[in-house]
């Protein structure tokens, strides 16, 4: 008789739970619905970018949107690559977001380590001033921002692009590696201090890859910034010779605004999905390591 009601109390407490669930099932499927509108939103302009890279003008305009085209030819690729000179502000741009995010990457983790895991005078004022660069907007920046590259003599190279791409990311680099770093433990760091390991060593051997996942998140942020930002090119890559030197955001606008009206849309459609592809390609492999990152971040 004592487990009989044992387990009538039991279903009686797990009633209102359950009656709980059943109430917030609607929730979930508006949620649900909601998700998958906002997928259909985001994925719907990169198919019909795609399809539209293989149509002539007459089938982009005239045709049906998401048609399939009526041959699917890589013409209009090798158009973009060769003739567009595509290929070369691609090599640029790799060029350019390698060198800038690894930079940028060892700046801004062994500052947010510092910041994080050492307490000195104006440690807090140095970390708000990284911070303030996040509501800078960018726009507002570009006019001294020309003048001292020009001062310096950087005008027109890769590398004046690539310290600004530098300076660009840190902010929000020192500001979600710091709060990463706090939630790592102590007790390892004091562990290595007494076994004699140093500061370099104590970063570089220990912290770093108990920071992996969180350093692979904020990469896959600054490789996706930098790929994208066109702002910046347009103000530093300027001058004799500097169509050469371009990135692919500019290569692409040049390509519609050279043209005119008169402009091959399939070959435009081309270069921008030669642009989207890598991006795509580098979240679907890192999206876990990504995931895991923002997680433990997020949780101390």
């Amino acid at each position: 008789m004592t487990d009989v009601a044992t387990t009538r109390a039991a279903a009686t407490k797990t009633a209102p739970a359950t009656d709980k669930q059943r109430r917030l099932n609607p929730l979930n499927g508006v949620a649900h619905v909601a998700l998958f509108l906002w997928a259909l939103a985001t994925a719907g302009p990169l198919i019909w970018v795609v399809l539209a890279s293989f149509k002539n003008n007459t089938e982009i305009f005239l045709g049906k949107p998401f048609a399939l085209p009526e041959t699917f030819s890589f013409t209009t690729y090798t158009d973009a690559w060769s003739e567009a000179h595509i290929g070369q502000y691609f090599l640029n741009s790799v060029f350019v977001v390698a060198i800038s995010t690894a930079g940028t990457m060892l700046l801004g983790s062994m500052a947010a380590y510092v910041l994080a895991r050492y307490k000195f005078p104006g440690n807090r004022a140095i970390y708000y001033l990284f911070v303030s660069g996040l509501a800078f907007p960018t726009f507002m920046a570009l006019a001294p921002l020309f003048g001292i590259v020009q001062s310096l003599g950087l005008l027109n190279t890769f590398t004046g692009l690539i310290l600004v791409y530098i300076a660009y990311s840190l902010s929000f680099t020192v500001f979600f590696l710091a709060a990463f770093f706090k939630t790592l433990p102590h007790e390892i760091d004091e562990a290595a201090l007494v076994d004699g390991a140093g500061h370099l060593r104590r970063f570089f051997q220990i912290m770093m890859p108990m920071a992996k996942s969180g350093l692979i998140s904020i990469t896959i942020f600054n490789i996706v910034g930098q790929w994208n930002q066109y702002l910046l090119p347009v103000v530093i890559m300027q001058g004799a010779g500097a169509d050469s030197k371009w990135v692919l955001t500019q290569g692409i606008a040049n390509i519609s605004t050279q043209a005119g009206y008169h402009a091959e849309w399939s070959t435009l459609f081309a270069a921008l999905t030669l642009s989207i592809l890598p991006m795509i390609v580098v979240y679907a492999i890192f999206q876990r390591q990504i995931q895991a990152g923002l997680t433990a971040g997020a949780v101390k």
